[in-house]
């Protein structure tokens, strides 16, 4: 009996539930069981979906196209000592850096994150979804009322997915279907294209690899530091040398590899070209030398580079040979396009490549967004009248600008010499003023209490060099100085053949080399010095002298001071504005035939006079 009541116990439960269920099937079937879209109206919407396609399919491009973004970042200009704008424009296509140094020098990061990408795709679709084209079934009589969209992506490795909310009421004559919700999945590698470049990104801003690249580009091509065996000086132009050096940089940034990708161990000498980092994608690497970039060297005499030879001064005799040690620092800033390639997709995103005195710039934490740092430039409320005039105090319109410690604040400009501007608070800083024509001017000038600051600009005429030897033109080698108070001014002659000069006393120098054959044996001279005895007598301050040799290699000199000599010479604005050439006549030595020649012709060079004349 008991058995027979659990089983009545069990048909009555299953009875209930059948019962509940279908109550709960017809109070909730308008949910539960989806309506068929009928087939007069499937096409309009199958035709909406592909329009929502499209739209995503057409944002993503853009995503891909621009690093990340579809609406631009607000766009900041570059200055002359960095170049870099917020933005690349590549082949007409504007793509914000997502590493950049601002025109007043703060280092900038524009990388976006996936959820940024997303919220941009979703907008952009928002924006675009009304503009689909169903005029052909406008034609046929359907009425399509579309309501407020609003968008929802999923940004993934392979696929994009749109969920788009939105009542979309479609009717035609007895035939009504309303829709709110719409999907579509896109196929695309836009997240796995996102991710491997912030890889590569994270990569580049902890082990700075395009600084170093760009580090080994400049000591190969360009001359940085080092030693030559020669007598005679060593001249670069600078802009051959810049003209080597981009296109060097050029070629070699599109040498660069990641692992995998299209990357094969199986060329030996492809490897040092390939960046310690996994990519399953092809990366490429670009840069154009038509990008922005800049190129500076110190020191430097215009756009010549000269390095003058130890060991044949007077007095130093004694080292037996010649020598031309030079030492150059760079500043070296340009851009480099990283593309990442999958299919006919193609994610690219630009940074900038800072190298500053011949060093890499210092690495970010790649998780921040902006370096903050504290600009004396953000801080001026010291207003200053600042007047500038040439040397006849006639009003001069100039550049102003204010230096004070290490930091260059653009002012602003003097309009009839004259500008009233608010200048940061600084002890001892700079005023300068540049024009055209003029040397720039710069005054010591505390910005403590609101004042006022004159400046002369004094006016540069530029001057064409004529240099003869014992009454003939000469054509050779020679180094002419211009010597100062302000600094000096060198020039290569006959590479140089002007000068630009203001009014002033200075002292005209000029070394005059000719061919040589001259050539030194190599020596070997013993060397002693004093060095701390060992054991407890290098305690007491004991010393012992320990000698070594020092072996002077041969050498051949190939120009050796052969003529010249030096002046001082007051020059007077009257000369320099009414008259275009300075000649200047020198005398010549005799040819050196040995090392003790050489050195005897510096000794007879500090009593050799010039004749100059303005003409």
């Amino acid at each position: 009996m008991l058995e027979k009541r659990g089983q009545v116990t069990i048909f009555i439960i299953i009875a209930i539930v059948l019962v509940v269920g279908i109550v709960v099937f017809f109070i909730f079937r308008e949910g539960l069981v989806t309506k068929a879209i009928p087939a007069s109206i499937e096409p309009v919407y199958v035709s909406f979906l592909s329009c929502l396609e499209d739209n995503a399919l057409t944002g993503i491009s853009v995503l891909e196209s621009q690093g990340g973004y579809i609406s631009l970042p607000d766009f900041e200009l570059g200055s002359s000592y960095m170049p870099f704008s917020s933005q690349l424009n590549f082949l007409g296509n504007p793509i914000p850096y997502w590493y950049y140094v601002s025109g007043n020098n703060i280092p900038n990061e524009q990388v976006p994150s996936k959820k940024d990408m997303q919220n941009e795709l979703a907008d952009f679709i928002d924006n675009k979804i009304s503009e689909c084209v169903l005029n052909e079934y406008y034609e046929q009589g359907f009425v399509i009322i579309q309501d407020v969209p609003d968008s929802n992506i999923v940004i993934r490795d392979n696929e994009v997915e749109v969920n788009l909310n939105m009542n979309l009421d479609i009717s035609k004559e007895e035939d009504n279907f309303l829709i709110r919700n719409h999907k579509v999945v896109v196929k695309s590698n836009l997240g796995k294209l996102y991710n491997s470049a912030k890889k590569i990104y994270d990569y580049e801003q902890k082990s700075l690899f395009l600084e170093n690249y760009a580090i080994d580009t400049l000591r190969l091509y360009a001359p940085v530091d080092g030693v030559e065996l020669t007598c005679s000086p060593m001249v670069w132009n600078a802009e051959d040398v810049f003209d080597e050096l981009q296109e060097a940089i050029e070629m070699n940034t599109l040498s660069l590899k990641t692992k995998g990708g299209d990357y094969s161990l199986r060329s030996e000498e492809n490897k040092y070209f390939v960046v310690d980092i996994s990519i399953d994608e092809d990366v490429r690497f670009l840069n154009s030398k038509n990008w922005a970039n800049s190129f500076e060297v110190a020191p430097s005499e215009g756009n010549v580079l000269i390095s003058t030879p130890v060991g044949n001064q007077p007095g130093l005799g004694i080292l037996g040979f010649c020598y031309v040690p030079y030492h150059f620092v760079y500043n070296v800033n340009y851009p480099v396009l990283i593309q990442l390639f999958s299919g006919d997709e193609i994610f690219q995103f630009p940074v900038a490549v800072i190298v500053q005195s011949n060093q890499p710039r210092k690495s970010l934490d790649a998780t921040a967004n902006i370096i903050e740092s504290p600009q004396l430039c953000e801080y001026k409320n010291i207003f200053v009248n600042v007047r500038t005039y040439d040397s006849s105090l006639n009003p001069i319109d100039s550049d102003i600008s204010y230096e004070c410690f290490g930091e260059v604040c653009p002012i602003g400009k003097t309009i009839g010499g004259r500008l009233e501007e608010e200048f940061p608070q600084c002890v001892n800083g700079y005023i300068v003023a540049r024009a055209d024509g003029f040397e720039e001017g710069k005054k010591m000038y505390s910005t403590i209490t609101s004042t006022s600051a004159e400046i002369i600009l004094n006016r540069l005429y530029k001057m064409n060099i004529e240099l003869n030897l014992d009454g003939s033109d000469y054509l050779g080698n020679a180094l002419i100085n211009f010597i100062s108070e302000g600094g000096s001014k060198t020039i290569a002659y006959p590479q140089q053949k002007s000068v630009e000069l203001i009014e002033g006393q200075y002292e005209i120098q000029v070394y005059i080399y000719k061919d040589s054959s001259l050539r030194l044996d190599a020596t070997t001279y013993e060397q002693c010095m004093e060095i701390p005895q060992s054991g407890i007598g290098g305690v007491f301050g004991f010393t012992k002298e320990k000698c070594f040799d020092v072996d002077i290699p041969s050498q051949i000199i190939s120009n050796a001071l052969a003529g010249g000599g030096k002046e001082n010479y007051y020059i007077l604005e009257s000369e320099l504005s009414g008259l275009n050439t300075i000649e200047i006549n020198a005398e010549s030595l005799p040819t050196p035939d040995s090392i003790e020649d050489l050195q005897s012709n510096y000794l007879l060079f500090e009593d050799k006079e010039l004749d100059i004349l303005f003409k």
